[in-house]
């Protein structure tokens, strides 16, 4: 077989194409634009390069502020929604009847826009001139006091976009599990039945060792996902997330380049290039970890 095939690299220049010009040339100027101390957009001018910019991010309670809400997010929506999806998923391939009726309705919320999801959130959790909602409602018959999801403690907003996130992430994992649980052969479960092995050690010992590759493929992008959360929080908190507390580090990057406080492409730079080396080490490590519990 000839390994260097001219006509190969033909078929990939496309590809090679589009990737240079959307992803690796914008990463190469992120990343010098991020030491170019005083960038001016207007004038294409800058007096200095260095690492101000880092130290300027680092430092701003509101990129911080930024981190805490996007790690809170991620370490609490991707494992949730993750063992959810999962469960759900065997509970679907465990039927007979019914089981398209039953996938289509958990996956009507992946094709609803998110701004009318979000509505509809705000309409559960948030307490109007009329009533409590919905959800203080629910509360009230167990005697407790009415809480402002949206306006109110710090604990609550977070609450909210939380479950706000799970709920919109769980439809396609959902759809993935259930496609890989009846990808697995039959032939496996029939062979544990003739021997005897119980329900719980079939899960344990075939379909979660057969399927392992999906879920580190879940996780890895859920991680990529949920790091980059933005919309979620606007559709819940409106476009003034620093004053709700409750912006995220892409919506950070955001303000810096159109926000009110806009106008800083070098301080957005930094802070991305930042969430880039965070996504990376936290991929990494899932990368590492896989190598002992994913089966290929």
């Amino acid at each position: 077989m000839e390994k260097n095939n001219p006509k190969a690299w033909l078929y990939l220049l496309p590809a090679i194409l589009f990737l240079g010009v959307f992803m690796v040339y914008p990463l190469i100027d992120v990343l010098i634009y991020s030491f170019e101390e005083g960038y001016n957009s207007a004038s294409q001018t800058f007096f200095g390069i260095g690492f101000y910019n880092y130290s300027y991010v680092l430092r701003d309670p509101y990129f911080l502020k930024a981190v805490q809400n996007t790690l809170i997010l991620v370490f609490i929506t991707v494992p949730l929604s993750t063992g959810l999806s999962l469960l759900i998923s065997l509970a679907l391939c465990s039927i007979d009847k019914l089981r398209e009726t039953f996938q289509t309705i958990f996956f009507l919320p992946y094709v609803t826009n998110t701004l009318a999801v979000g509505l509809v959130f705000m309409i559960l959790f948030k307490p109007t001139v009329y009533n409590d909602g919905l959800v203080n409602a629910f509360l009230g018959v167990f005697g407790i006091s009415p809480i402002d999801f949206i306006n109110g403690p710090y604990w609550a907003k977070m609450l909210v976009l939380c479950l706000y996130t799970v709920w919109i992430v769980m439809p396609f994992k959902i759809l993935i599990f259930t496609s890989a649980i009846a990808s697995v052969p039959k032939a496996y479960y029939d062979a544990a039945r003739i021997d005897g092995t119980s329900e719980r050690r079939m899960l344990t010992h075939i379909t979660l060792p057969t399927i392992s590759p999906t879920i580190f493929y879940l996780v890895i992008t859920g991680f990529i996902g949920a790091f980059k959360a933005y919309s979620d929080a606007v559709a819940l908190f409106g476009t003034n997330l620093n004053s709700a507390e409750m912006n995220t580090i892409v919506g950070y990057v955001y303000d810096m380049l159109y926000g009110d406080g806009g106008g800083y492409p070098s301080f957005a730079s930094a802070a991305a290039i930042i969430l880039f080396i965070i996504v990376l080490t936290i991929t990494c490590i899932n990368l590492l970890v896989s190598k002992k519990n994913v089966h290929y």
